[in-house]
């Protein structure tokens, strides 16, 4: 008889968003090789899901006819909910990915049909791989955030609306269905503004006590 599966401990917990630094996420990649295969592989796998806002099964499910080099596009043909949508990715993302795309030719990966990202044998990259990676890759990095691929697609919307890019066109880049969903997102992702708010406001001294 098989035993029940322990429930994790963050199981039906909320945890506010921390939306990572660039500087950060260089600390975090820092940790991945630049020799070796699994490192090259993981560096790229990082860089795009930061440099795209692609959800983690949408990454891991790719295929490189699914990207066009020329003008940056994704083709996700099972986003969320089932829809097909065409994303895109940042140019800082390209010389991890372009690396990865010729050392897994090198290693004799690029079969037809082959995922984009792959084991060493050839085999899909699982989501859970990517999400404990980047745990412990953030470890040794002393981060001290919870760090996971949710994560990166956070902090890739911070950093556009940061930078003033609109909120309808970072709906488009995020695979949103509405800019409606895209602005909760970002009103959920940072207080910037309350901050803001608070730092202007004159409260009374506290009288002190004789």
């Amino acid at each position: 008889m098989f035993k029940s599966q322990p429930e994790p401990p963050n199981k039906g917990k909320k945890y506010p968003p921390q939306p990572l630094t660039p500087a950060e996420v260089a600390a975090i990649i820092a940790q991945c090789s630049r020799r070796a295969p699994t490192g090259i592989r993981n560096r790229a796998m990082i860089w795009l899901a930061y440099r795209s806002g692609l959800r983690v099964s949408e990454l891991t499910a790719l295929k490189p006819s699914d990207l066009d080099p020329a003008d940056h596009s994704i083709r996700v043909l099972h986003g969320k909910g089932d829809r097909a949508t065409v994303r895109y990715w940042h140019p800082d993302a390209d010389d991890a990915l372009h690396r990865w795309i010729d050392e897994r030719k090198r290693l004799g990966l690029a079969r037809h049909g082959a995922r984009l990202f792959t084991t060493l044998d050839g085999g899909p990259v699982a989501d859970d791989y990517l999400r404990n990676l980047l745990r412990r890759l953030a470890a040794k990095a002393g981060t001290g955030k919870r760090v996971h691929p949710h994560g990166l697609r956070h902090s890739y919307a911070v950093e556009l609306r940061k930078a003033g890019v609109d909120i309808a066109v970072i709906s488009r880049l995020l695979g949103h269905s509405s800019i409606a969903v895209t602005a909760r997102y970002l009103d959920h992702l940072t207080n910037d503004a309350a901050g803001k708010a608070l730092m202007t406001v004159t409260l009374p001294p506290l009288e002190p006590r004789s």
